[in-house]
C-alpha cells in the first residue's frame, strides 16, 4: 500500500511511525519522478508491514519541501522513529534503489 502524505497528515503518518517510513518527494511534471512510480510501489508492495511507503507532492506540500531542504525531485527520504535516517535522490535502477534502501534500513 502506498501512503499520500501532506503537509496534515506528516506528523501523525511519518514522524508517529512505528514502522520506518520511505517518503518519496515528487512533482506530477517531473520526468524522472514518473520514471521512479513503478519502482517506488514495487517496493510498497514488496515491503508492507516491514516499511510504510509513501509519495508527498512538493507543489501541494511547499512548507514540507523547504522544511526537508528539497531542492531536487524525485528526493526520497527514510525516516525512523521521527528523525530522518537517510536521504537519496534522482532517478535510478531498481537494483540501486534498493541497495540504498537496504543500507539505510540497518
Amino acid at each position: 500500500m502506498e501512503y499520500t502524505f501532506t503537509t496534515a497528515n506528516f506528523e501523525e503518518e511519518v514522524l508517529r511511525s512505528d514502522l520506518p517510513v520511505l517518503v518519496d518527494f515528487y512533482a506530477d511534471w517531473c520526468g524522472p519522478c514518473k520514471m521512479m512510480a513503478p519502482v517506488v510501489e514495487h517496493i510498497a508492495e514488496q515491503m508492507e508491514g516491514k516499511l510504510k511507503v509513501g509519495k508527498c507532492n512538493i507543489d501541494e506540500n511547499m512548507p514540507l519541501a523547504q522544511k526537508y531542504r528539497v531542492a531536487n525531485i524525485p528526493t526520497f527520504m527514510i525516516f525512523k522513529n521521527g528523525e530522518q535516517a537517510a536521504i537519496f535522490m534522482g532517478a535510478m535502477g531498481t537494483e540501486e534503489f534498493v541497495e540504498k534502501l537496504a543500507d539505510a534500513l540497518k
